[in-house]
């Protein structure tokens, strides 16, 4: 297994390990922000220490293409398993805490329903809710939120989001290791 595979892989084990016994100890409970922030750290730590392994390694002249194909190797086990985790997490683990979002979110739903003056922007926001009354209103927006708080949904867009932000950084990383780390140095 190349190396770059191997700093991905125990990078996304070690952000796995973290968030289970977080969940054990229950610290940060009903917060996903201390969590995500780590697994942006998790992944922009696979990359940048993938490629610098790699090109202490590399013993000719690379370009910039190959460094961003070493990062991205790094970047892409990491993706694919902290995404399968969040999927058997909130379905397997914690299934309670998609429960939790859901009812939060329909208090928050029903609250505005209530009250007039947020119900007359949301229909001036949305102009196909003119034509919806109330009930029919809540209805669509308690379906929608049960949509976005189910563990396939989180698990796509955690998926969509961490492999965008894998391509951002291999890029940066790319560029700051070519620009100023591993820069030629002239005779």
């Amino acid at each position: 297994m190349k190396i770059t595979v191997k700093v991905g892989v125990i990078s996304a084990l070690s952000w796995i390990a973290i968030k289970y016994i977080l969940f054990v100890l229950d610290i940060f409970p009903g917060q996903m922000a201390p969590t995500a922030m780590l697994n942006i750290f998790g992944l922009l730590s696979a990359i940048s220490i993938g490629l610098f392994i790699q090109k202490r390694r590399d013993t000719m002249e690379t370009n910039a293409l190959y460094d961003m194909k070493g990062a991205m190797s790094s970047g892409l086990p990491y993706v694919l398993m902290v995404s399968g985790f969040l999927y058997l997490f909130y379905t397997q683990i914690n299934p309670e805490f998609v429960s939790h979002q859901i009812a939060e979110g329909e208090a928050t739903i029903e609250k505005m329903v209530d009250n007039p003056k947020q119900m007359a922007k949301f229909r001036k926001e949305n102009p196909d809710a003119e034509v919806m009354t109330d009930v029919q209103i809540e209805k669509r927006l308690k379906s929608n939120n049960k949509k976005g708080a189910a563990p396939g949904f989180t698990a796509t867009i955690s998926l969509l989001a961490l492999l965008l932000l894998a391509t951002l950084y291999s890029l940066l990383v790319t560029l700051i290791y070519r620009q100023i780390v591993f820069r030629p140095r002239k005779d």
